[in-house]
Parts: C-alpha cells; structure tokens; sequence
C-alpha cells in the first residue's frame, strides 16, 4: 500500500508541469494544440513541490512572464497586475532561463519558485533581464511555444539614466566611488556605444530575437511611459491581451503627491512601490542628451517599424 501511495504521489507531481485551466487554455490561439512543457529538454525531474494542496491550490509553471526592460517599470506592471483576483504572481525575480546555475537545476525548480495559485489563476513571473539575453527566447519557448509575454518599454534615453542611477545608487548604498553620467556616456568626445545601458536600449535588436520564436501576437507591448502618467488605460490592455475578466478599476490607483506618482489601493488598504523606485536623476548636459536622442533616432525607428507603432519617445 505504502508504494502504490508513493507512486501516486510522484504521478500527481509530474502532472503538474502540465498547465490546466477549467474549460481548456483561453490563452491559447483557436484551433492550437494544448501546449506540452518540454521538460526532457531541461533535466527531465518531477517537482518537489507539486502536489496538490487540500484546498485545491499548487504550484503552476507562468502562464505569462514579464520579460523586461530592466527599468521599464516592470515593477510597477507586476503590482498592478497583482490587483487582479485571478493572477498569483511570484514575488522575487527569479532569473531561471538567463543564470546557469539556476537553469541547470530544471523545471522542477523553477516550478518551485512559484507562488501557490488555484486551478483558475494565471500564474505571472518577471524577471527584465530576459528580454537582453540572446539565449532565453529559445528557453522559453522549449518550455512552453504558446506562453504570452509581457514587454514593458519606456524611452530609451530615460531608460538609461535610470538605469545609470540605480547603479550609482547601489555605489552610494556601499560608499564606493562610481563615475559621473558623463565619464560614463562619453569617451573621446563621443558616446560610448559599450556602455551597456546603452545597449539595453537597442529595443529592436533584442525584440527581434524573440521574434525568431514567438509571433508578435503573443509579446504584448506595455507603454512605460503612459504607465506611469496614466495606468489605467494600460493595464486595461494587459487584462484583454491575457484574456481576464476586467477586474481592475480606476479607483485602484491614486496619485501621490508626495511621491510623484500612481500608488495602489487594494481593498481599502493603499501601498506604493519602494523608495528605490522613481529617483530622480542626476543632471545632464543639454548636448549630451542631444546626443543621447540622436543615438536612438534610428534604432527608435527600426522599431517602431517591427512593431507596427509608434510611441512618443525623442
């Protein structure tokens, strides 16, 4: 008896890596066979965690996953999303398809790393780093071809002073030194094109990847800017592209003054995100963000033309 319990047990686990949903996966396209999570292709291990909990909970591999940018507000679109009944989304940044070590180890912990969620719940992660790893489009798409993807964008040049100053900020935490924006942006005279913020930038280099393995139907393109001013609106968009019921309403959201920016409120109980988040940041040269907006011009173009829109970045 003892061994018939046992296999069970392990039968429950692997099923699962299995997505299920009441009524079949309204996120998948019409007519598409259900997807099958290639565990083989990882280590091939049932999870240690996947059985089913009494009152009917468990962990789900993501249903969806916010792939970046690194300080697009990825944040911010995950709090928000998280207002909705029937989205769990893990709390920490899991880094599973772009760091070896956690790759390695398979589905079985990734899956770990989810948040428990009922049979009905879509189950979110995000980690920004994905959308600049070359070699994360493949991985997700071995693990799942029909996944919906997030990507949350903002201008390029606001991305990279935000992403200079939480670097900074992250020195100034440590009291160690960190050269200023502009020993950082130039050398020579000119910009310096290795500056890897800068290269995050380059949206259409990256997306274009990601467009060798999944359609653009299925990367749904958050307005960072937009968010930011008006949340509303795009989170509206973010319930119909992942096909929820709208539950989210303007009343959850609030400006606050004292912060600058939109805060949550959440069944009477009202939470903005971190002081780390919306710094202000540090003072640059007119001409040097002249030539910051003329570095992306182009590259802005490219991609507003892979998209088939435009956004209103300088």
């Amino acid at each position: 008896m003892a061994t018939l319990l046992l296999g069970a047990a392990l039968l429950a686990a692997q099923l699962q890596l299995v997505p299920s949903r009441p009524g079949g996966a309204p996120w998948a396209d019409p007519g598409a066979q259900e997807p099958v999570w290639k565990a083989a292709t990882l280590l091939d291990q049932a999870p240690p965690d996947g059985a089913v909990a009494p009152n009917g909970s468990a962990r789900q591999l993501p249903h969806t996953i916010i792939i970046g940018v690194r300080k697009g507000g990825t944040r911010a679109l995950l709090e928000m999303l998280s207002l909705h009944p029937d989205v769990a989304a893990a709390e920490n940044e899991v880094h599973f398809f772009d760091w070896e070590e956690h790759y390695r180890q398979g589905l079985g912990w990734y899956l770990s790393q989810m948040p428990l969620s009922a049979p009905h719940q879509l189950t979110v992660e995000k980690t920004p780093a994905y959308f600049t790893s070359p070699k994360v489009p493949a991985r997700v798409h071995g693990m799942n071809p029909a996944l919906r993807l997030l990507l949350i964008l903002r201008d390029p040049s606001e991305r990279v002073l935000s992403d200079y100053t939480q670097v900074l900020y992250n020195h100034v935490q440590k009291r160690k030194p960190y050269p200023s924006i502009e020993e950082v942006l130039v050398r020579g005279g000119r910009l310096n094109v290795d500056y890897k913020a800068l290269n995050r930038s380059l949206y259409h280099v990256h997306l274009r990847n990601w467009l060798r393995f999944f359609p653009l139907h299925r990367i749904h393109i958050v307005d960072g800017d937009r968010l930011i001013r008006d949340p509303f609106p795009e989170i509206q968009k973010v319930e119909r592209f992942l096909r929820l019921s709208p539950q989210i309403n303007a009343s959850n959201f609030y400006f606050n003054k004292t912060k600058g920016f939109y805060c949550l409120r959440d069944g009477g109980r009202d939470r903005c995100l971190h002081e780390s988040k919306g710094r202000a940041h540090p003072q640059v040269d007119p001409k040097l963000l002249h030539k910051l907006h003329e570095y992306f011009h182009e590259p802005n173009k490219k991609f507003f033309e892979l998209v088939g829109r435009t956004f209103d970045w300088h």
